[in-house]
């Protein structure tokens, strides 16, 4: 059978996007170089998030641009040898996240979370995925009182324009809601929406499953070799070169590479993220992460899975897992957290746009490609959406969200 799309990356985004097309009766090659979800979609921390309708600004008040410029942060890390080419991004991101352009930037994400839970619910389903998924959401708890307020007032006009549900815990409450605690916290937020999910890979790998059992194919191969055919678009494969009339760019971090190659010069750039198991002791039952130090603690079959927030650096560069020893200790502060699993942590990359908003469409000078990534800390989340709009941009149906905030063109 002759393939209709070649969708290049097999992250969570790639996976859904094919398999989204494979629902719809297309045929579809899923490639990559290695086997799928093994890359940033393995590394997350396992949360559907419901609740983030609103994506990452960068900080406006300068006490945190501060901590951030003197690498003295949890949440923030850099290596002096990326600055100069991320510096413009920086910049453009920060302009981008200034309250006015923020807004409508906002009202456009939230459209997509909107459809999160329902879309990721089809494909659990239809792949048999259900035991690796908790509907309980997840909490963000406060070491101080002052931060947990104007989180509060902030999660309050989070419900009252886009309907998302949370409660607030006191610290006696979230003690006893979670006896793994040994640190008191002053509370936590409870956001009641989103779903965690014990092993992000291997939800990715079932969905994978689900779309060979409808008859798409996998196949290894280098991206970096796609070219345009006589009918559509080539790439290697370690079985043979693969031809089809469209193709699809889901490379994650990756994308910049490809896309630049084809002569597209998109604001993109890469926050890179670690993370590391520790098995035994009580643990937590549900994710939580620690405001005020930028970490998440969340339960996983391979332990209580430790992730850190952002390093700015070169996709390429030598791991410098700086952060990982700040949420480490600040981590066992909170819980008995025995020796990790890993003797190395993890490291992996999120593909981010200035305008905190995913690429996804057709690209606007080449016939029959298309593009989906960008995704920065949401791939995750916004997989099934993201892969049921761009199928649905292909065949020429009704989209289920207007794509045009989305469009490449947009730059």
């Amino acid at each position: 059978m002759p393939t209709d799309v070649l969708v290049l990356g097999a992250g969570m985004v790639g996976t859904c996007t094919a398999l989204q097309l494979a629902r719809r009766g297309h045929s579809v090659a899923l490639v990559d170089r290695q086997a799928p979800g093994r890359e940033t979609s393995y590394g997350n921390a396992g949360i559907i998030q419901r609740e983030a309708v609103e994506p990452y600004a960068f900080p406006r008040d300068w006490s945190s641009v501060l901590d951030a410029a003197l690498n003295r942060g949890p949440d923030v890390h850099y290596h002096l040898g990326a600055l100069p080419a991320v510096m413009p991004r920086l910049a453009r991101y920060w302009h981008e996240s200034a309250p006015g352009r923020y807004a409508a930037i906002a009202r456009d994400y939230s459209r997509l979370i909107q459809h999160c839970l329902s879309e990721h619910d089809a494909l659990i389903t239809e792949s048999g995925a259900a035991d690796l998924v908790r509907k309980e959401g997840f909490r963000v708890g406060f070491r101080t009182q002052a931060a947990m307020d104007v989180a509060a007032k902030s999660a309050d006009d989070l419900r009252q324009r886009y309907g998302v549900r949370f409660t607030l815990l006191d610290g006696d409450t979230l003690t006893s809601a979670e006896p793994g605690l040994h640190g008191r916290l002053q509370g936590a937020l409870h956001w009641q929406d989103p779903w965690s999910v014990s092993d992000p890979g291997e939800l990715v790998d079932r969905y994978v499953q689900r779309f060979v059992d409808l008859g798409g194919q996998v196949a290894r191969g280098d991206a970096a070799s796609l070219r345009p055919a006589a009918d559509g678009w080539q790439v290697r494969t370690t079985d043979g070169p693969l031809r089809a009339r469209h193709a699809v760019i889901a490379l994650g971090p990756w994308a910049g590479e490809l896309t630049n190659s084809l002569g597209y010069r998109l604001p993109l750039f890469v926050k890179r993220g670690y993370h590391r198991h520790y098995r035994g002791g009580p643990g937590l039952r549900i994710p939580l992460l620690d405001a005020e130090r930028g970490l998440v603690i969340a339960p996983m079959a391979a332990g209580m899975r430790i992730t850190t927030g952002a390093e700015f650096a070169r996709l390429d560069a030598r791991s410098t897992p700086v952060q990982l020893d700040k949420a480490e200790a600040a981590a066992r502060e909170l819980i008995d957290l025995p020796e990790p699993v890993e003797s190395m942590p993890w490291l992996g990359n999120r593909p981010c746009t200035v305008d905190m908003k995913p690429v996804m469409g057709p690209a606007p000078r080449h016939a029959g490609l298309w593009f989906n990534f960008g995704h920065s800390h949401q791939g995750f989340t916004l997989g099934p959406v993201s892969g049921r709009l761009l199928a649905e941009m292909i065949e020429g149906s009704r989209p289920l969200v207007d794509p045009s905030p989305f469009l490449p063109t947009r730059f």
